[in-house]
Order: structure tokens, then sequence, then C-alpha cells
């Protein structure tokens, strides 16, 4: 299990830095001489190189051999990150955050592709409960841990300490991982490239804005249509490509099309969690900043222990079952959000978080493994781009979608934003309820033997039920 921990200590270095630094913009800025709203830019332009080099990851993996380009990524980003480290200023930290985002948007997708290409069909749901736990404990803890270290330390460490890890990750990529390269040479499909990079880049930084509050209306609404409207041209103009960046005949894959548009459904339900429990504790509990972060750092416990019950699990219920009903039970885990109150004892509330994370983390593992299950080799490079853009534009409506319904709910009261209340997160917790529950139709579709050669499901392979049909290679 070498290969799923090296390529989960570096998506776990990408998904924490995404977040550590949020906490760190006031101390930034007082160092820059300047405001920490104009220090968002750092954010921004790393979001925009997200989406514009996301797409390209697997067709570049094709061309350059997988290990060569996930050493590369880890390196690039890790010299980003010494470059951000060492700014003094606005201009040179977005030109820094450009760097680490190029490394970010090559090192997720790829070094899941080394993973997919690095082990066998019947070690990838615990191969995947690896991969997961990155994407789950980053988020939850770069706030305290980026508080940590620009309180006591300088912020300049929340960079600098990515360094070590990185150099370790470009040793251990060296001497451990096959350079497992495809023999083949598609050309570059520019127009695509320049398409989806636009539309993603687009969406992704309007869902970043609608979560503040000096955002211009005028503005969220242009850059939504602009990305809705280059993404419907790119989609046209990607169905008739022999070789397009994004592989849209991936989607006559049940188990992956299942994964993808259900999965995405589950991602903005879920990603709303991380912004709206800090608000229900800090307001509802009178909690500070600190407290908070460390009380929801239950969800990445949970998130742990889930990785030594997957497989057994999967093989007595096989995917279809988990997925349908740990959706039900990941809904009711949001819901009971909606009736913390101050009097809620803190030991429930960890415990009920706790509970959450696990559920959540189980149904990201079955998601990231059966989403492969029926990949054949020649695809899984467009599959793993094709599904980390998804993920990662799903992830970031998370928050956008919690951050609308909050101003929905202040609206149907004719209330402002300053008069937030706790009514107005537990009715947005119901809200987001519903909306997991969104997903479960394309669950239900899923054949009772789906993935069974990978979950290893007893009943379905004694019963000998037929496996999903698989596209035609055209």
């Amino acid at each position: 299990m070498i290969v799923p921990l090296i390529v989960a200590c570096a998506l776990f270095m990408e998904n924490l830095d995404g977040t550590v630094i949020t906490t760190a913009l006031p101390a930034m800025a007082e160092s820059f001489g300047t405001s920490p709203i104009h220090l968002s830019l750092g954010i921004t332009v790393y979001m925009f190189s997200l989406g514009i080099f996301i797409p390209i990851s697997g067709w570049v993996a094709d061309r350059f051999g997988a290990r060569t380009v996930f050493r590369a990524a880890i390196g690039v980003f890790t010299l980003g990150s010494i470059l951000c480290g060492l700014t003094n200023g606005i201009v040179e930290l977005a030109l820094a955050r450009i760097v680490q985002g190029i490394g970010g948007a090559m090192m997720v997708p790829v070094g899941r592709l080394v993973l997919l290409r690095s082990v066998e069909k019947t070690d990838l749901v615990r191969a995947m409960a690896y991969l997961t736990v990155p994407a789950l404990v980053g988020p939850v803890l770069g706030p305290p841990v980026g508080g940590f270290i620009t309180t006591f330390l300088s912020w300049r460490w929340i960079f600098f300490l990515n360094v070590p890890i990185g150099l370790l990750g470009m040793v251990l990529v060296t001497f451990l991982l096959e350079d497992q390269r495809v023999d083949r040479r598609a050309p570059f499909d520019w127009l695509g490239f320049f398409l989806t990079g636009v539309a993603l880049s687009a969406i992704m930084y309007d869902s970043d804005l609608v979560a503040r509050p000096d955002a211009s209306g005028w503005v969220l609404w242009g850059l939504l249509a602009l990305g809705l409207a280059v993404g419907l041209w790119a989609v046209l103009y990607e169905r008739r490509r022999a070789h397009p960046i994004v592989d849209l005949s991936l989607l006559r894959i049940p188990t992956f099309e299942a994964c993808l548009w259900g999965g995405s459904i589950f991602r903005v339900a879920a990603g709303a969690l991380p912004f709206l429990l800090p608000l229900l504790l800090q307001v509802g509990f009178g909690m500070s900043a600190f407290a908070s972060g460390l009380l929801t750092c239950g969800s990445a416990l949970g998130s742990f222990l889930m990785k030594l019950t997957t497989g057994p699990i999967l093989r007595r219920f096989g995917f279809r079952r988990v997925l349908i009903g740990n959706t039900i039970i990941s809904a009711g885990s949001l819901l009971v959000c909606a009736f913390f109150s101050v009097s809620t004892p803190v030991v429930l509330v960890f415990l009920l978080l706790l509970g959450g994370g696990f559920f959540r983390s189980l149904q990201y593992t079955c998601l990231n493994t059966l989403a492969y299950a029926d990949i054949d080799s020649e695809k899984m490079s467009a599959a793993t781009s094709f599904s980390s853009m998804m993920q990662q534009l799903s992830n970031g409506m998370g928050v956008a979608v919690g951050a609308i319904l909050l101003h929905a709910m202040l609206a149907m009261r004719g209330a402002s934003p300053a008069e937030l209340g706790v009514g107005d997160v537990h009715r947005s917790f119901v809200a987001v309820t519903i909306l997991c529950l969104l997903c479960l139709p394309f669950f239900l579709r899923l054949l009772p033997r789906a993935g069974a050669e990978v979950s290893g499901h007893r009943r379905a392979l004694a019963t000998g039920a037929e496996l999903e049909p698989r596209p035609s290679a055209d």
C-alpha cells in the first residue's frame, strides 16, 4: 500500500494548502501593508489555474508518462510554495499562486491515475480509502492549522512546511513508482482546452465570490452566464472531436455516469457543511472560531475510522446498496445539524459529527472507486481528468450553495446579513438535506452487480448476475 500512501500525502498537501491560506490572509495583508480583500487575488488566481489545467492533465500524463508528470507536479507545487513564502507583495503572491495552481491541477488527477494503474482491481477499494481521507481532512484542518501557524510562528511557514513533504514525495515517486506510459499520440485539442478552461474557471470563481458579502450581483450573474454559455459551447464542440480534452463518451458507462452525476450532487450538498457548520456553532453556541474549528475536527476523525471498515461493508452489501443506504444516512447526518442549539451537549455534537464524517467518507470512497471499475486502461487518463474536473467544480459549488441558501433564508424574512440567526442556518441545513437526497435516482439505476469485481460483493458474485454493458470503443 506504499503507492496509495505516496499519492495520499501529495493530495493532503494540496487540499490543506487550498484552505489554510484563508486564515492567514489578515496577517499576510498586514505584512504587505494592504487590505485582506485585495489579497483574495491569491485565492482567485489559484482557482483559475486549477480550472485551466485540470482538464488537460490526462493528455499530459499520456504524452509524458504518469510518473514523470506526477513527480514534476509535486516539484512545481513545492516551488510555488517556496515562492509564496518569499513574497512581499500582491503581484508576487499572485504569480506564485499561479505556479502552485499549475502543480496542484496536475498533482491530483495524475496522482489518482498513477494509483489506478499501479493496483489490482481487488485492492482498489482499500487504495481509494487512503485517497479519500486527504480530501476530507484537508479542508477541516486547514483553518485551525493556519490559525495556529499564523499566531505562534509566521504566515510564511504555511507555505514552507510544504517543502520537506514535497521533496520527500519526489524522492519516493522516483524510486518506488513505475512510469506507466500509454503508447499513443493523440493531437492536443487547443480549442477544447480554451473552452473548458474558461468555463470551469468562471464557474469556480463565481462559486467563491458568492460566499463573499461584498460581491456584486452583476458580477456573480455575469460570471455564471459566461461559464454556462462557454460550457455549453465546449460540450457541443467536444462531442464532435475524435480526441477531445473532455471525453464525453465516458458517460455511456453506467457506473461512471452514476458516480459523476450522483457524486457531484452529493459533493455539492456535503460541501455546504464546512461553510454552514462554523456559522451555526459560532452564532448558535457562541463559540470562538478556533473552538468551533476544533469541534468540527470530529468529522475528520470519522473519515479515519472509515478506512478500516470500507472493505468488509462493500463485500457484504455491494456498491449499489451501500450508495443508496449511505446517501440516506449521510442526508440524516446533515439534517441533524438543523436541530443543534445552545443547549445541545458538546459531546453529543462531536459524536454526531464524527458519525457524519464516517458515512460521508464511506460515500466518497465508494464513488471514487466505482467510477473507475469499468474503465478500460486506455480510457483511464481521460476518466481521471474528467472526474477530477467535476469534483473540483462540485466541491467549490458546495460553499456557494450554502451561501445562496443563507441569503435566501434572510430574504424570506426581510433581514440583512447582519441579522443572521440560528433559524436561518437551521433551514439551510434542511434544504441541503433535500439536495443530498436528489442523488438517489442515479444510484437506484445501478445493477446489483455493479463493481462486484472490485468490491468482492459475495452475493452478486455467487448469483452470477449480468455485468453492466460496456460501451464500444468508438
